[in-house]
């Protein structure tokens, strides 16, 4: 994706790379700021398309049950997994993003072949991990036995792709880190092309069933896999991938694991207060589970949403700190907030007035449907209350601090959900009471985060 007017980068024989049009240490800040969003949204829709798709297909060719199984404790678990992972692996977007906003090509170089080898060695690692302990792990969440078999078989299936699904989001967070988020949107699109096509194949016409819909998964993360490594490979940039230089650079990788390490923590305490929920959720019942799930297909557009806004402010904030802009760091969280609350607002007045048609997309099951509505139109307008968790955090570790992050996510949030969960929902055994954790978690963390940010010694200047 060639740009027709290529600037060179002042005081640098590198040249901007050839997919950015708007400079992120550079101009106007919302240019900046969505010329990374969109991309990054419509790549993370792809990437939630895979396991859309499948509960789609699940939901309506295998039954109530598979569906409450891909996307109850399954989900949740994978998360748990494959979540330290991927927050461990933003420690290396975050140090080549600083790298590559101070022109020091040398490291952008060793960094990007450090997050290599720490994707190829966590992808086998969790395989291994992830197939030993996938029954075990379902039943101790308490899964109910009509669905235990289904949980299980796509489990023990997806857990092959880890080394594929590992090397495409590090290589897609490489990308992202030095400005280009189109390639792996492109990536994303191929990859979820194949998954439908994979999906029909294997459950409609083979009629192969979840595990049909597992192996289309693990077929799409590989192709994703080959398309970002070839991109990465053809690069003439300082980024360039050379799978004979895949190893550790010492210093390079403790500084990645000193910001990635706590990040990672923090995502997995996130999921294990997840699973706690699950744990709940799954004593109220298959339709509770199966409605939770689906209702999990539609809140994911709004995660998705402020995802990509945070992705996009790390990137803005690692790159202006490379460059000791900080200042724009400060402008760039004003801009990024007033957007994000726009279209959360937004956002959340769609799920309550359009919600019920799109349940109708997942089941034909009445009583999910209805069940999943209650839990739409409470939780939606509480959306508001999450954002600035996650842009403020972005931006702080960007500028290399996720030490306190983590800890003010892990009181915030998982502390006092966990508190939440074993205190109050048994004194009251109702689902309203366990959909009441997230809106005051949420809260409670936001506020925190904003003290920290404002009176912190978070941006370190150079």
């Amino acid at each position: 994706m060639k740009n027709s007017a290529i600037e060179a980068r002042q005081s640098s024989s590198r040249r901007v790379p050839q997919f950015s049009s708007v400079s992120i240490t550079e101009g106007t800040i919302w240019k900046a700021i969505l010329s990374f969003f969109f991309p990054i949204l419509f790549g993370t829709f792809f990437q939630q398309l895979y396991n859309t798709v499948d509960a789609i297909v699940i939901g309506r060719f295998v039954g109530k049950e598979a569906l409450a199984a891909v996307g109850g404790g399954v989900a949740v678990y994978v998360n748990l997994l494959v979540g330290f992972f991927v927050g461990l692996s933003s420690g290396a977007s975050v140090v080549i993003s600083q790298f590559y906003g101070a022109k020091n090509d040398a490291d952008t170089s060793n960094s990007v072949h450090t997050s290599m080898a720490m994707a190829l060695f966590g992808g086998i690692l969790l395989t291994a991990v992830g197939l030993l302990t996938a029954s075990l792990a379902m039943r101790l969440i308490g899964t109910p036995d009509e669905i235990l078999v289904f949980s299980e078989t796509y489990l023990k299936i997806y857990f092959w792709g880890m080394v594929p699904l590992f090397v495409y989001n590090m290589g897609a967070s490489i990308l992202r880190a030095v400005g280009d988020s189109k390639t792996p949107l492109a990536v994303l699109i191929a990859g979820c092309l194949l998954n439908i096509a994979l999906d029909i194949i294997f459950v409609r016409i083979f009629g192969w069933g979840i595990a049909g819909a597992a192996w289309a998964t693990v077929a799409s993360e590989l192709l994703s896999m080959v398309l970002v490594c070839i991109f990465l490979m053809k690069s003439k940039e300082s980024y360039r991938l050379n799978p004979l230089k895949i190893t550790f650079t010492p210093h390079i990788f403790k500084k990645m694991l000193k910001i990635g390490f706590p990040s990672g923590l923090q995502s997995s305490m996130y999921t294990i207060s997840n699973i706690l929920i699950q744990a709940s959720i799954n004593s109220f019942g298959t339709i509770a589970i199966a409605s939770w799930a689906a209702y999990g297909k539609i809140d994911v557009l709004f995660w998705m949403i402020v995802n990509a806004f945070g992705v996009s402010v790390t990137t803005f904030a690692g790159q202006n700190y490379g460059a000791k802009k900080y200042e724009r760091i400060h402008k760039g969280v004003r801009v990024t907030l007033f957007m994000t609350a726009f279209v959360t607002v937004l956002i959340s007045v769609l799920f309550c007035a359009f919600g019920e048609m799109v349940f109708a997309i997942f089941t034909t099951d009445s009583d999910v449907v209805r069940e999943g509505m209650v839990m739409l139109r409470f939780l939606a307008p509480t959306y508001i209350t999450f954002i600035s968790v996650e842009i403020l955090s972005g931006t702080i570790r960007g500028c290399g601090s996720s030490f306190v992050p983590m800890l003010i996510s892990l009181v915030g949030v998982c502390a006092l959900r966990v508190l939440w969960i074993s205190i109050a929902v048994p004194r009251r055994h109702e689902f309203f009471m366990v959909e009441l954790s997230y809106p005051i978690t949420w809260s409670t963390t936001s506020v925190l985060f904003w003290f920290y940010y404002l009176f912190g010694k978070w941006l370190k200047k150079k």
